[in-house]
């Protein structure tokens, strides 16, 4: 089922050209994906989530173009801040205060429920190194690159900028309103300069701290993808993906390590970068302002569920939009997600206990696939991906095998597991609901009789009265759902 994919070439926006390039693998046959991870200090909101969401669809597609895939996805349980910058408290140490837990407690915690939030959203599986395992090769990077690029301060081993060529070109500048945003330590030869090595300040003792030629404490938040990014994928590798928000600091500072462990030249040639292609998605936003962890109760998709949104109604929501443009997130659009869902998986479910046929082509779907091929191979058109989807969900009079087989090359592509899902899987039971199910549906066949009798005062004060404890009833409802909480 992969005749159609390998017809267009792959073209994917490079964040650090700012061009749309054909993809071309460093290692024939081969795709090799690093992805920033969450620091696992609490639970992931829904917008650190979309990221996850699109390296996913960008994984699928380079499956279903038929390179072997390796993906990395770290985990941070050391080294950020507060900040995404040299400043404030590590992020681990200060939970791990907070709840009176060890912080390896408090990242082991996190990140298992990082994880099964990822299962929830159908993002496959992938390896998740722990910037822990890797501090011994972290210290011996620093030494490698500590005499040509670094200098030594009270609080430190930092990197000096000036030493390598083209720093900040993924950000576009070296503003000073990039450079506000890193913190001001005295004695910095340059104000973009960032941490290594952190030392333990003098009267401190830190949960997670190591011995190093620079004093007892802790990596630079940036470092651990570098090394780990070289270790597991080897430089250069294909493709570096994040949010946009780590393509103003973080990735510019890991880009100018790597160059400086390669002892590589500047960027104009990209895999001195370490990756060939660097991809970033854009910002969900959410006007309340809950998108943010300072806010309180923040999104997450936990809520969301609690609200009775099944997961994979928001990994529709993602799809929906391009992966490189703003998307706002409102109750109304994920209600609209899970409707669009519903109608996908009441389309695809006579073809659920169907075997696919081992040969697609058919001329009823030959225009669809090259839709949804095009789509997919112009740097992950997900859009008009999703509408070519439910143009083959509409066909009819074909064999359900084929009808079968195509729907399912474009759905593992997309990853909503249609063929996993059904009618009663999507409704899910918001957790402020009182009211049973078997109430519900007691009330509903009582509302039944009295339409059949043609009384309608009754039927009215049923409705009426299910309304008043959350259950919207949805006559005519042309997905067939009698009810909604």
């Amino acid at each position: 089922m992969t005749d159609v994919a390998p017809k267009q070439k792959l073209k994917l926006f490079n964040s650090l050209t700012r061009q749309t390039e054909v993809f071309e693998p460093v290692h024939p046959g081969e795709a090799r994906v690093y992805t920033c991870g969450p620091t696992v200090y609490n639970y992931q909101h829904i917008g650190n989530m979309r990221a996850y969401v699109f390296a996913d669809t960008l994984g699928r597609t380079l499956r279903w173009k038929g390179y072997k895939l390796t993906h990395v996805v770290n985990i941070t349980d050391v080294g950020h801040l507060t900040s995404d910058a040299d400043e404030g408290e590590d992020k681990m140490e200060r939970m791990a205060a907070r709840e009176g837990k060890s912080a390896w407690d408090i990242a082991a915690f996190y990140q298992a429920d990082f994880e099964a939030d990822l299962a929830r959203l159908n993002v496959e599986p992938k390896q998740h190194p722990r910037a822990t395992e890797y501090v011994e090769a972290m210290i011996a990077w620093g030494k490698s690159i500590a005499e040509r690029h670094c200098y030594e301060l009270e609080s430190g081993l930092y990197f000096d900028v000036s030493t390598v060529a083209d720093y900040g070109r993924l950000a576009r500048a070296q503003t000073d309103d990039g450079e506000s945003r890193i913190g001001d330590v005295e004695g910095k030869r340059n104000a973009a300069d960032f941490a290594i090595w952190r030392r333990t300040p003098p009267g401190e003792t830190r949960q997670m701290e190591w011995d190093s030629p620079w004093g007892r404490g802790a990596p630079g938040w940036h470092l651990e993808c570098s090394v780990m990014g070289e270790a597991l994928l080897g430089f250069p590798f294909d493709i570096h993906t994040g949010g946009i928000d780590h393509r103003e600091i973080h990735h510019p500072n890991e880009i100018a390590q790597n160059q400086a462990y390669c002892c590589a030249g500047g960027l104009d040639d990209p895999r001195n970068s370490g990756a060939r292609i660097w991809m970033h998605n854009n910002f969900l936003v959410e006007r309340s302002g809950k998108m943010s962890k300072s806010s309180g109760e923040f999104l997450r998709l936990q809520l969301l569920v609690d609200r009775g949104y099944h997961p994979l109604a928001y990994r529709l929501m993602c799809l929906q939009a391009h992966y490189r443009s703003e998307l706002e997130f409102s109750w109304d659009g994920l209600g609209a997600a899970l409707t669009r869902l519903k109608r996908m998986v009441m389309a695809a479910a006579p073809l659920m206990e169907v075997q696919p046929a081992p040969d697609a082509a058919h001329p009823k779907f030959a225009p669809i696939r090259a839709a949804f091929a095009a789509a997919m191979s112009e740097d992950l058109g997900t859009p008009s991906a999703l509408t070519a989807l439910e143009e083959a969900l509409a066909v009819k009079k074909v064999d359900a095998e084929i009808k079968r087989a195509v729907v399912g090359e474009m759905d593992a592509v997309l990853g909503l597991g249609l063929f996993g899902l059904t009618r009663a899987d999507l409704r899910i039971r918001p957790k402020s609901a009182t009211i049973t199910e078997a109430e519900i549906e007691a009330a509903l066949a009582r509302r039944k009789e009295a339409r059949a009798a043609k009384d309608f005062a009754t039927s009215d004060a049923i409705r009426e009265e299910l309304a008043a404890q959350g259950v919207e009833v949805m006559d005519g409802d042309p997905l067939g759902w009698d009810w909604k909480l």
